[in-house]
């Protein structure tokens, strides 16, 4: 399986909220030990652990799918699944589904190009800003304090969803970890 992880390259985007997908990617590569694989030809960073790679595309978000692709033909692999951050689901979310539209997520758009849609996505609610025009701010921006705080729970949880969903479906993968919201939030 290839896992990719959606973020920006550059330290200016390392902690922002757009780059949650590359924080769980840098989290899985400890935790399985994986070896860099990385080529100048994958148009990104990609490690290798067991029979599955991780990636972080080195490409902005929008043309994910670059490098997506090149990586996925390259290995030869069939089972694509992307971890990205979703603006229309509450902070500290997490859900999973296969295929789908991209909910005009710039990275889901580039890779649904470049490999259709049917792929599974692990989707990690971020919130949205309170006006519609502070979306790029509140996407490229930091979490804040009450984020931070929850912060190294959740990519723990979802850490180990992805870990779970190796050698499960995503039915039983959502049943065991999907999450409305932060849980302290939920009422």
């Amino acid at each position: 399986m290839l896992i990719v992880g959606l973020g920006n390259p550059g330290a200016d985007y390392a902690n922002t909220r757009h780059n949650i997908g590359f924080i769980l990617i840098d989290e899985l590569t400890k935790r399985f030990i994986a070896r860099d694989v990385t080529s100048t030809s994958f148009l990104g960073k990609c490690y290798k652990f067991q029979n599955h790679f991780l990636l972080k595309p080195q490409t902005f978000m929008n043309l994910s799918g670059d490098s997506v692709i090149k990586v996925k033909n390259f290995y030869k692999l069939e089972d694509v699944l992307v971890i990205h951050d979703d603006l229309d689901l509450p902070f500290g979310s997490l859900r999973f589904k296969k295929g789908g539209g991209h909910g005009g997520h710039n990275g889901l758009k580039s890779i649904d190009s470049r490999i259709g849609k049917e792929y599974i996505r692990v989707r990690m609610g971020i919130g949205k800003p309170e006006h519609k025009g502070e979306v790029t701010s509140y996407v490229l921006g930091a979490f804040s304090q009450e984020q931070q705080n929850y912060l190294n729970e959740w990519i723990d949880k979802t850490c180990d969803a992805v870990i779970y969903m190796l050698e499960h479906t995503i039915e039983e993968t959502s049943a065991k970890f999907a999450q409305k919201a932060q849980p302290q939030q939920e009422s």
